[in-house]
């Protein structure tokens, strides 16, 4: 029950930020001139940044099937869609993105699948998209650094750093074995603190979850040719993700800018704000978005460019996403354990 609570309160501070976060950007704005711009969008572009939207959570399902397939587990590719839209729902509504991926192990192993499994496939997805993030992000920075104020550089330093010890931390998790067998003894050490029953069969479960992992860090060093077909995978998720950006341009009715300067932006953008730890990174996002895209909006446009790009790539899958995980968890009986 405490966890529900905390996972209520996280929403209702993700809705208040929201709030709070339009209520700044649009204060000063003509609220008809608003409806002006949106009302004359182009639908057919509008249409496209959603089927992007819908092919970036593809991806993700196939990797997360790729990694599970060399682990030996079973999956078919609507169970790992669904895995995707749970991992972007609860990171989407929780600090730095904190829970989604204990969410999707959850889901996972209601399906029989193997904790130790499940969480290094999730680990080199995200490992993966750390490479790209980075990657996209230094090269989109050589043709874009003239439009970097000075505050937008600091943040994306930061932003950088982050992610840099994000990925870091993964790929330790990932092959260190010294590391991970450390994990495993100071949680049987706090297990034994709180004096859990039947500690030694819970720390046995978990001495073979390890070796399983082990076991499979060991596979992934000499089949390097997987890590490839998972990177580039999330080269294109992310290009699907980064162009959105262009198609609510177009939906706006603007053509100067091509779609290669607007993916770049958009890459830019993402990893200045993609490692801090506010639900969804909102308000952090749409500030960015609006000081680094004035560059290819007009003034009087950006408010509802920024309320356009983020329905597209954000709350509309926000929403549809929590309808998904709450129709699904409606199937199961154990309602509860959801949390």
């Amino acid at each position: 029950m405490k966890k529900k609570g905390k996972l209520i309160r996280n929403f209702i501070f993700f809705i208040l930020l929201i709030i709070i976060t339009f209520w700044i950007l649009f204060k000063d704005e003509s609220v008809t001139m608003i409806g002006e711009i949106l009302g004359a969008i182009k639908i057919q572009y509008l249409l496209i940044g959603i089927v992007c939207m819908i092919l970036y959570l593809a991806c993700e399902a196939i990797n997360i099937g790729r990694t599970l397939k060399a682990f030996n587990e079973k999956s078919s590719f609507i169970k790992n869609f669904k895995y995707a839209i749970i991992g972007f729902f609860f990171s989407s509504i929780t600090p730095a993105a904190s829970g989604g991926q204990p969410m999707q192990i959850y889901y996972m192993h209601k399906d029989k699948i193997s904790v130790s499994n499940s969480t290094l496939a999730l680990l080199i997805n995200l490992s993966s998209m750390q490479i790209i993030t980075i990657s996209f992000a230094f090269i989109s920075l050589y043709f874009n650094h003239q439009y970097l104020t000075h505050v937008l550089v600091i943040c994306f330093i930061i932003g950088i750093c982050l992610n840099l010890s994000a990925l870091a931390l993964l790929i330790i998790g990932i092959f260190s074995k010294r590391m991970s067998k450390g994990l495993v003894h100071i949680t049987i050490k706090i297990m034994r603190f709180f004096k859990i029953k039947n500690i030694e069969e819970k720390a046995q479960k978990i001495e073979n979850e390890l070796l399983k992992y082990q076991e499979s860090a060991v596979y992934i060093k000499s089949h390097k040719a997987l890590i490839i077909k998972v990177i580039t995978t999330t080269a294109i998720q992310f290009i699907f993700y980064y162009s959105i950006s262009y198609w609510t341009y177009r939906a706006l009715g603007l053509n100067e800018s091509n779609i290669f300067q607007i993916i770049t932006l958009q890459s830019i953008l993402y990893a200045t704000v993609s490692g801090i730890p506010s639900p969804g990174a909102v308000g952090v996002t749409e500030g960015a978005y609006t000081e680094l895209f004035r560059v290819v909006y007009p003034q009087a446009m950006i408010s509802s460019a920024v309320l356009l790009n983020r329905i597209t790539n954000f709350y509309l899958f926000v929403l549809i996403s929590g309808i998904i995980v709450i129709i699904n968890q409606f199937k199961t009986k154990d309602l509860d354990e959801i949390v």
